[in-house]
This record gives C-alpha cells, structure tokens and sequence, in this order.
C-alpha cells in the first residue's frame, strides 16, 4: 500500500490556520481524478440539485457579471452559464490542480470565452471593489480558516444591491436523521471513498471539517457582522446542505 493511502489527517480543531491550508491543498491535488465521479456518488447526485438551486437563486444587473470562489473543477461555474446565458464568469481556487480539471470541462462545453478559471487566494481576491453582482462559493467556506476574511471579501467585490452566497454542508440538526448522518459522515463515506480515491482521508478530513462546521444560525450571524443585510439561510434535503446569502448594503 503506498504512503498516500495510508495518509491520516489531524482533526481540525486541533491544527493552525497555516497547516490545514497546506493540509487542504494537498488533499485537492491528489483527488482531482475522481473528485466530480465521488462528487456525485457520495451525496447521491443532490450537489447538482444544490448547486442548481443555488443558481435560480442568483440576480444580475448592472455589471453581469459572477465570481464562484474556490471553484473547483468549475461545476457551480458551469451551472450558472447553463442558467445565465448572459452573464461572465470568473472562477478562482487555490488548488492548480482541480483548476487544470475545470480547464477541460469548460473548453469541452464549448466556454471558454463566458467562463474564466484563475489561480487566486479568497482571502485576498485580485479584483477591485464592487466589480461582481453576485459573490458565490460552493462547499469551499469551511475549508478556509479565515472565514470572517473571505466573506469580507467577497462583500467587497459585489456591487451595492449585490449577493453574496454561501452554499454549505453543515452537520445535521434533526435528531431523527442525526445519527444516521453521523454513521454515514464517520463511517460509511470513509470506507466507500477507500474504493475509489486514492487519498481516503481526504474524506475523513470531509467529515471532520463537517461536523466541526458553524450551525446554520451561528454562520448567518457571521455574514451579518461581516456587513450583510437581508441574511437569509435555505435548508436543503432535511439541512444536510444550506445556501446562505446576504446582500451588500446600497
């Protein structure tokens, strides 16, 4: 068995800022190959529902224009060209190698001039102030351990009246499906990712950073002293997921 199936993560509550964005890094660049295929598979195809719905929800005026942070192999980019036929967009992640992924599936839906993919730090976004209408990141927040920071930037770069959104995993509240959703995090998805990913503790690392996540309540408060108003949160499939948006003061 090579080292990287054998690889075991810390828990996040229990590394600095500086090693679990390295930690983060290296996990992303090693899965890239079945990233969208487990993706898929290990939430039974609702991310596309999710991301779907998080794209009906998006609004654009004057500039027409969206930024999807930690972007990824660029699904929530492409939905929204899917969904927008008129707006451009830009991705950015820190990850060279999910971006090299997103590249492909974009020049392959035939993209490229609509959807731009960059290498760039959410903590510091390379944009001007008020250059975007919508602010988006999919399943990428609870990776960053600044979130106070990327949320204030992405507040900075929308247009007044702009959104910003947050689409999120957190763990779930129900106590009916409370513990099945731990078994499933802790024990299940652990051992199906084993079979097809060649970095399974990536996916302990999923579960952990999951559960260690804010409760929907708690990361409203956030976007709102962050400087949001209108804060509202959308449970999705029994809270599994929630879009949280906010919208940048006129």
């Amino acid at each position: 068995m090579d080292k990287l199936s054998d690889k075991k993560y810390p828990s996040v509550r229990d590394i600095t800022d500086t090693e679990r964005i390295s930690m983060v890094k290296e996990m992303f660049a090693t899965v890239t190959k079945k990233y969208d295929f487990l993706n898929h598979f290990l939430s039974l195809r609702r991310d596309v529902a999710w991301r779907r719905f998080t794209c009906k929800k998006m609004k654009f005026s004057g500039a027409g224009r969206l930024l999807d942070i930690a972007c990824g192999t660029g699904d929530l980019s492409l939905e929204a060209a899917k969904k927008h036929s008129n707006v451009d967009i830009t991705g950015i992640d820190f990850v060279y190698e999910m971006l090299e992924v997103g590249k492909k599936k974009i020049g392959h839906k035939g993209l490229g001039r609509r959807i731009t993919l960059m290498q760039a730090d959410a903590m510091e976004l390379p944009f001007r102030d008020n250059s975007f209408d919508v602010a988006a990141v999919a399943f990428g927040v609870r990776n960053m351990p600044d979130r106070e920071k990327a949320l204030q930037e992405m507040l900075r770069v929308v247009v007044p009246g702009g959104s910003v959104m947050v689409l999120e995993m957190t763990f779930i509240r129900n106590r009916m499906f409370k513990i099945i959703y731990h078994i499933y995090l802790n024990y299940l998805l652990p051992r199906l990712a084993k079979y097809f990913s060649p970095n399974p503790a990536a996916y302990h690392y999923l579960a952990d950073s999951i559960m260690n996540f804010p409760n929907p309540d708690a990361f409203a408060a956030m976007m709102e002293a962050a400087g949001m108003v209108d804060v509202r949160k959308y449970p999705l499939t029994f809270g599994v997921t929630y879009l949280h948006t906010g919208t940048k003061p006129r």
